[in-house]
């Protein structure tokens, strides 16, 4: 799905300039959810969007008057992914042999901008909502991010190589809600989690780094989904 199909110009620009901002503001403050809940966080975005107070996620801004209750429907824009910084150069200055090439990156990459469609289009689907590839009446539109993504023992498929690690590591969701017709920015959400932490040391490969992931992404479909059913069933009472 492009970008320009359902995000105007003067959107898309705003937006890459927020990530932009999003992506150094999470590098400087961690992963965890307490570290970001404890940062002074202004009240107020650029675009004028507000900072909402006891939300179940690490920050919700919200333009004031929106209202999700008449979307019925959503389309997922391809999910950005991007490491947290000097991630490839950390995990190779360490004694093991197999080393994270370029390409190691991008499937990485790849996979997880997949995975994070697949789950949400599935997880979204099963709260009422239709999934559809471009902006319209009734539409919201996502546009995701996974930043500062740190996979702790990511697998080389090498053969003969293992890795161990207590959890598939970490990542911070960036979401943008727009609304479908006229692409206006109606809520951003930021919420960094841990990936499968089991607090137990194991073998780590692609299989268990990719079920962590999707209990991780199934969780924040989840919330998203509940709170637009919720939202919709509001609306349906009201107009009773």
């Amino acid at each position: 799905m492009k970008c320009r199909t359902l995000l105007s110009r003067p959107a898309a620009r705003l937006l890459h300039a927020a990530l932009a901002a999003v992506t150094l503001a999470a590098g400087m403050i961690g992963f965890t959810h307490s570290a970001v809940a404890k940062e002074k966080l202004p009240e107020v975005s650029p675009e004028g969007l507000k900072l909402q107070p006891k939300t179940q996620v690490s920050a919700v801004y919200l333009r004031e008057g929106a209202s999700f209750g008449g979307y019925d429907k959503v389309a997922i824009v391809d999910c950005y992914v991007a490491f947290r910084k000097d991630w490839q150069r950390d995990q190779n200055s360490g004694i093991q042999p197999f080393k994270i090439s370029d390409s190691d990156v991008t499937r990485i990459k790849t996979e997880l901008a997949a995975e994070f469609k697949k789950v949400f289009s599935k997880e979204l689907a099963a709260k009422g909502q239709t999934v559809v590839s471009e902006g319209g009446t009734g539409v919201l539109i996502l546009r995701p991010a996974i930043i500062n993504l740190d996979v702790l023992a990511p697998d080389t498929m090498e053969p003969g190589s293992r890795s161990f690690a207590a959890s598939a590591g970490q990542a911070t969701l960036f979401l943008e809600l727009y609304d479908g017709v006229t692409s206006e920015l109606l809520a951003r959400v930021l919420d960094a989690e841990a990936a499968g932490d089991m607090g137990l040391v194991g073998v780590r490969n692609s299989v268990t780094n990719r079920r962590d992931a999707q209990l991780m992404l199934k969780k924040w479909a989840d919330l998203l989904g509940t709170k637009l059913a919720d939202a919709r069933a509001s609306a349906a009472a009201a107009a009773k």
